[in-house]
């Protein structure tokens, strides 16, 4: 069982979450309904979620490769849907940019592997939202 501990921070909506080895992250609501940005936004929680998940994966992969992958960013972006409580996420793309001398179909595949059967967050995420992801090979 996953336990993570919300601690309200001050008398609006900025809070920490703590898990269980102490690692914290601090979140907040917007300032249309009485946030003031002090950390990231629960939804925006999700789309970091599946960029770590999804690049956590890929980096596996490509050591079992033996790639000699240098770097990895990961941009993920994120459509709502409009005028709906609750408002989720329709569709979720990842730009993927990887650096190192990389075999571009080895990279492919750990990418696919990564998003489409790997990453517990994007599978979640997949039963509201459309999937899809880019790759960039940087030296």
């Amino acid at each position: 069982m996953v336990k993570i501990e919300i601690n309200r921070l001050n008398d609006n909506f900025h809070m920490e979450a703590v898990n269980e080895q102490g690692a914290k992250l601090q979140m907040d609501a917007s300032p249309d309904v009485g946030g003031e940005n002090l950390g990231m936004r629960p939804m925006q929680l999700l789309l970091a979620a599946m960029g770590g998940c999804s690049s956590i994966d890929v980096i596996n992969i490509l050591k079992k490769q033996k790639q000699p992958l240098r770097d990895i960013k990961v941009t993920v972006t994120g459509e709502r849907e409009k005028d709906v409580v609750p408002s989720v996420y329709t569709e979720v793309h990842a730009h993927f940019k990887l650096y190192g001398d990389l075999d571009k179909e080895k990279v492919a595949r750990a990418v696919n592997l990564g998003v489409e059967k790997y990453c517990s967050v994007a599978k979640t995420l997949e039963a509201n939202a459309k999937i899809t992801y880019t790759i960039e090979i940087l030296p």
